[in-house]
């Protein structure tokens, strides 16, 4: 592989271009015969997540050794992660730091995308998005058709004009059933993650850095049943002993919001709103069942208490609050979709508990030129599991 590092300086907000300015990174790879072929630019899920690093020996992420018989491939880390202009801790005043978060949505992303393309000369591009990716992708549709080839979306077709609590509520259902298909795969866990939970009541059960990890964190593991190979991560887990050096220390590193990306609590629930304020969406429609004692795992739901629970998102406590009122303007338009000609096609996994199909599916119904491939035969993460498989026919599907 050929990699070429590229860094660019572009505003804050591309509304105000003599503003402040932020630098985004990306990085060019190309295989050794493979410097002039078109751009696949890749869109990696989050928010707040920076590209995958690639490596040749084993060749990753998965679908990159695909992905370089078309195309140059572009890793762009998206504002405030990796080598951009990170997002780190918050200063002394909350309003600012929320204020000038708004800038670091997917509306910001496209924008900094086109600064790019411009950058390096090339007259179309085509994308790969990944989850909020893919987000970002129909974002793209709606803003700069022209520029793009054609669109790969990878459990990432998001819902347009949805309020964000009918979106919340929905990963509920789909929680609850990949909860019943857990615990009949595992049936002895049942009594094990009650164990567990009755435990961490009793303030027994600790993080490596000695805090108490509350019921209502350790059920976030849940998260880890929306992906391939997430179910025998839970189950593994729960086998430790909750005092033992290798639980405390797997169970940290199973929870969904750290500090190590901030951006990804702080921006998550914003991430759904296609318009208008979320406002802590999954504290107000969690249903009766997964509220007090309950036994019933949850995946990517964002609570106010997040930020109380976990004591590396303590000090952004009052951005996120201040983020959860702030109304925020509409990212997609159903006419400018049906009228896009460009060539699409996306992957909908069927049990997906982050971006629900049925959701995806009235998405797809608006792009004339998207082809669908709905499967049950992969969770949220395909593309890392098999990416091979999963790009080579998306590209098959896009191009006829």
């Amino acid at each position: 592989m050929l990699l070429t590092d590229h860094l660019i300086t572009v505003p804050l907000d591309h509304d105000r271009p003599d503003g402040p300015t932020i630098e985004v990174y990306a990085r060019e790879i190309a295989a050794a015969d493979g410097r002039d072929r078109p751009f696949l630019v890749y869109l990696q899920g989050g928010p707040g997540h920076e590209a995958p690093r690639p490596s040749a020996r084993p060749m990753a992420p998965a679908w990159l050794e695909r992905a370089l018989r078309d195309f140059r491939v572009i890793m762009l880390d998206q504002r405030g992660t990796g080598r951009s202009t990170p997002y780190g801790a918050p200063g002394p005043d909350a309003a600012a730091d929320a204020e000038r978060l708004t800038h670091f949505r997917a509306d910001a992303i496209v924008r900094d995308a086109e600064c790019l393309r411009e950058h390096l000369g090339a007259r179309r591009w085509s994308l790969l998005g990944q989850s909020f990716g893919g987000y970002c992708s129909l974002h793209y549709l709606c803003v700069a058709p022209d520029s793009l080839r054609e669109v790969l979306f990878t459990g990432g077709l998001p819902p347009v004009g949805r309020p964000v609590d009918d979106v919340y509520s929905a990963t509920f259902d789909a929680m609850r059933v990949l909860n019943r298909r857990y615990h009949r795969r595992y049936p002895q866990d049942a009594a094990r993650l009650r164990e567990l939970l009755d435990r961490c009541d009793a303030g027994e059960v600790r993080a490596p850095d000695g805090h108490p990890i509350s019921r209502r964190l350790m059920r976030t593991i849940g998260h880890h049943l929306g992906a391939d190979g997430g179910a025998e991560k839970v189950h593994h887990v729960l086998e430790l002993g909750h005092a033992s050096p290798g639980f405390r220390h797997d169970v940290a590193a199973m929870l969904p919001f750290d500090a190590r990306n901030p951006l990804y609590a702080v921006l998550h629930e914003s991430s759904y709103a296609d318009g208008g304020a979320t406002r802590w969406s999954s504290d107000r429609v969690q249903p009766d069942d997964f509220a007090g004692d309950s036994l019933l795992l949850t995946a990517e739901h964002l609570y106010s208490w997040h930020f109380e629970d976990t004591p590396s998102l303590r000090p952004y406590r009052d951005v996120a609050a201040i983020l959860a009122e702030h109304e925020w303007p509409r990212l997609y338009d159903a006419e400018v979709l049906a009228r896009v000609d460009v060539p699409c096609a996306a992957i909908i996994y069927a049990d997906d508990p982050y971006v629900i199909r049925r959701y995806s599916e009235e998405t797809a119904d608006l792009l004339p030129g998207l082809r669908r491939w709905l499967t049950d035969e992969y969770l949220h993460n395909g593309l890392r599991t098999a990416g091979h498989h999963v790009l080579d026919r998306l590209l098959t599907l896009a191009r006829d």
